[in-house]
Order: C-alpha cells, then structure tokens, then sequence
C-alpha cells in the first residue's frame, strides 16, 4: 500500500519487547555485583596479591555504582536517554573485556571503576524506560520482568561465578559479558524507540547541579567505603573509616539545604520528603538489606557450619528463584487490582517469617529446610518489590521519572550494603560473645566435661590412635563443637535482626495511601 500515509509509518516495538531487553541489560549489571564476590580467592592467587588487597576488586565497583546512579537523570536529559543508555552497555561492556583481561590488581580496579561507572547508568534508566513504556494500567507487569532481573539476578551470580571458576577460569565471570553485551547493544540499538524529541536547544539549557552532583557523590561513595571496608578494618579503630565517615556525615550535612534550594538538583530530595516516596525508599532500603544479605550469608552458612561445597550452597538458592520468578508475574497480574500497599504489607511479614524460620538453625538441618526457607523468601520478595516500585511514581510527574528510578535503585544498593554490614557485624561480635559464654560452661573438672572428654577419647583410641595423641585430639573435638555453637548463635542473632527489618516494614506499607488502580498516576508538581 502506498500514500502519504506510508511515508510517515514505523515500526511500533510491543513494551514487552522493550522491558525483555532493557531488562536483560541490567540483569548483566546485577549480576556482576555479585558474581566476583566467589572468585576473590582466584583472583588474589592469580595476581599474587592478599585476600585484602582483592576485595577491593568488590569495593571500587560498589563506590563507582553509587558514585554516578543519581546523575543518570541528568546525563539521561542532556543526552537523550537511549544514546545514553547505549553508551553505558557499551561502556560496560568494554570494561568487563579488559578485566577479564587485566594482568595485575592495578589494572583490574581501573577497569573495576569504569564498569561501575557504566553500570550505575543502565539499571535506572531501565527502570524509567519501562515506567514510560507501559501505560499505567500495564506497569506493573513491565515491572515483573525488571523485577526478575534484579531479584535473581544476586542469586544467579555466586553459582555462576564459581561454576565458570571451577570449570574454566575467574576471567570468564567478566568475558561472559561480551557476547552478551554487544547482542543487547545491537537489539537496543535497533529496536528501542527515540525518547520524545526534545531540541539540542532545550537539552543543552537544562543545568547541571555539579555542586550538588559532588556532595551526592562524596556522601555516597564515602558510605560505601565505610560499610564495605568497615568490618575488615575494624571500624572506628581505624582512622581511614573514621576519616570516611566524617566526609559522609558532612557531605549529607551540606547536601540537604543544597539541593532544596536548587531548582534542578541532582537529587529531587524534595521527592524524598513526601509520604509516599520516603516510604517507599525506605521500604527499598529494607529489602535490598534483605536479598542481599540472605543471598550472601545463607550459603556462607551452608559451606562454613554444614560443609556444603560451593556448587551445592550455589544449588540451595536456586528453588527460592524459581518461586521468585512465578511470583513476579502473579504480582504483576496482581498489582493492577490490589492496593500496592497491602501487597507490600503482606510480603514483608512473609519475609520476616522466612527469617524468622532461619532462627531455628541447627546442626541436624537438612538441603530442603534452607531450600523452603528460601522459597518462603521467593513468596514475600515479588509482594514487596513490584508493588513499592509501582507505588514509588504515584504523583511522580514524568519528567521527574528519571530522577525516582535513580534514588529508587540507590536506595536498593545502599539497603544492600547496609544489610550486609549488619549481619557481618553481627557474626564477628556475637561469635565472639557466644564463644565467651560457652567456655565459662566447659569446666575441665566438671562430670559432664570429663564424661564427653572420655568418650571421644574412647572414640579416637577405636580409630588407632595412640592414648596421648587421642586425648588430644578429644580436646580439641570438644573445642571446635564450642566454636560450632557459638557460629550457630551468630547466626541466628543475624537472622533476628533481618527479621526485625522485614517487621519494620510493614508499618511503612501501610501508611502509603491508596493509588487509582489501572489509572495514571496523578502528577504532583
């Protein structure tokens, strides 16, 4: 058929197309947070360096992700939000070609930096692209598919991670990105559509808040140094993280007035004063703490108290994505008629009684206790994440949308972070004090002591050992069930502070007022 009318006609791209693809693209990031986690010990043997001196292969990817996530609004704006988004798959991609093949630690946390960098940009601007593709009725479900990226995503990457380790070499956790990377670049490319045209005029008039941009940046890059590197330099003993707290507390301090008086700040922080998106970021906050944490320390359990091997801890987390998976698309069904409010209520306390369930640790537990634990998890997390994220852009107007996602999947990451530094906390001090107070119980003199230290005695002399040699090995038996204990106790202390932030937020939930369901969001300047 042939006219004018032709002339004018293109392909329209289906959002689910869209929300597959840009999507995948932040799978690849999400799952590079934790995929180097595993193979730490690989890299630091294959450069000669000290465990210490690799974490900051993790470190410096973190700080670079927070560094640049609350400028992508901006840098979205300026440059047109797809050639941005372009830019960082590019970008990430490069990056994760030249550490797979960095030849020393130097070059590693270079090249660590730029693929944060990038990284940073691609999961906000995912999340906005989605928010504008679908109509408001439909966003939900558009949000499942990115919530599946997210959610699994950390799950996925420890078990690939020392999967390509084991079986080939740690390079391959970063040059599995390249292929992938410019299949996606590619897809992209050709089939997401130009945002609305704005004129280079227009683009080249929006300011950029730099001053504001820096203390954002100070504020959270210097958190991050301090909940990443806290533990393994023993906090305030230290004066690198005293040093780096002072610079967080102070760029936060002068942040706030900053940017409230800004009338195009890096950070809308006046978004963040109002009911329903402070709620909803401190809600992110609460179940990145969750998924993240649980997803590192489960399978630290598993492998530390149960000798799991790391396939089998890497196995253990995989029925709770599967359960994740269906679950986001049965919320995305869901989250057109249901408030998100009493969605979000309803999966934190499942959550918090997950958690709960995993106070019950002890020795005699079985795969499929943490396995149901797990996929009691996978229940509770899509209830929450869909949901906070749909409820987030309630009265967001859209060109604030870029802004949301960004803060949104700041709040995600720190939330993250934070979790993780109160459970390693948690481990390092209550071990230690559970420890304590068993071995004020160990009395050598007592009956029960002597009783146990003759019958493991009786134990090693029926193995072949000589009497002095099995009494000692006796000893030292009884000394590493006491150490055993006192893992358990840590434990379950850590398990019952991840409950209490799954109970806190409930009461968020649920003052969020109720949205127009299957309507658009009322926009409030």
């Amino acid at each position: 058929m042939s006219g004018p009318g032709a002339v004018h006609a293109k392909f329209v791209p289906s959002p689910w197309l869209i929300a597959v693809l840009v999507a995948g693209a932040a799978f690849m990031e999400v799952l590079d947070s934790t995929i180097a986690n595993v193979v730490l010990p690989y890299i630091a043997g294959s450069m000669a360096v000290s465990a210490d001196e690799a974490s900051w292969v993790i470190t410096t990817y973190l700080v670079s992700n927070a560094v640049i996530i609350t400028a992508t609004g901006y840098l979205a704006r300026r440059f047109n939000r797809k050639r941005f988004f372009l830019f960082s798959l590019v970008l990430f991609t490069m990056s994760s070609l030249m550490c797979g093949l960095s030849d020393n630690i130097s070059e590693m946390l270079i090249f660590r930096v730029f693929q944060g960098l990038a990284g940073g940009g691609m999961v906000p601007l995912a999340q906005s692209i989605l928010a504008d593709s679908f109509p408001p009725d439909k966003r939900g479900q558009g949000f499942a598919v990115f919530g599946i990226a997210v959610v699994v995503g950390p799950v996925v990457g420890p078990t690939l991670g020392g999967w390509l380790a084991d079986n080939f070499s740690w390079n391959w956790c970063f040059l599995i990105n390249v292929p992938v990377g410019i299949l996606m670049t590619f897809a992209i490319y050709t089939i997401l559509p130009e945002p609305p045209c704005e004129t280079l005029a227009f683009r080249k008039s929006i300011k950029f808040d730099a001053i504001g941009f820096v203390l954002v940046a100070t504020f959270l890059g210097a958190l991050e140094l301090v909940l990443d590197r806290g533990l393994e330099d023993d906090w305030f003993s230290s004066p690198f993280i005293v040093g780096a707290s002072i610079v967080s507390a102070s760029a936060f301090a002068l942040m706030v007035p900053w940017e409230f008086k800004q009338a195009n700040p890096v950070v809308e922080v006046r978004l963040v004063a109002t009911r329903q998106f402070g709620s909803s970021l401190l809600v992110m906050l609460a179940i990145g703490a969750i998924v993240l944490a649980t997803t590192q320390f489960t399978p630290q359990l598993v492998q530390q108290v149960y000798g799991y091997t790391a396939a089998l801890a890497g196995l253990l987390l995989s029925p709770g994505g599967l359960v994740t998976m269906v679950m986001m698309v049965i919320v995305g069904r869901l989250s057109g008629k249901v408030q998100p409010k009493y969605m979000i209520a309803v999966g934190a306390s499942i959550c918090a009684l997950s958690m709960y369930r995993m106070t019950n640790t002890y020795s005699d537990l079985g795969f499929w206790f943490f396995a149901q634990s797990r996929m009691l998890l996978g229940v509770g997390v899509p209830l929450i994440f869909i949901p906070i994220t749909a409820a987030s852009y309630d009265g967001v107007p859209p060109s604030k949308t870029d802004q949301a996602s960004a803060l949104m999947n700041v709040a995600r990451n720190t939330g993250g972070s934070i979790g993780i530094a109160i459970v390693s906390n948690i481990l390092a001090h209550r071990e230690q004090f559970h420890q304590t107070r068993l071995v004020e119980h160990v009395v050598p003199s007592g009956p029960q002591y002597q009783s146990t230290l003759n019958q493991t005695t009786s134990f090693f002399l029926a193995q072949g050992s000589p009497l002095p040699e099995a009494q000692q090995q006796a000893i030292a038996w009884i000394g590493n069930q006491v150490r055993t204990q006192a893992t358990y106790l840590g434990y379950v202390d850590a398990f019952w502070a991840l409950t209490l932030i799954s109970l806190a937020a409930v009461p968020l939930a649920l003052i969020l007022r109720k949205v127009k369901l299957g309507q658009g969001p009322v926009a409030v300047e």
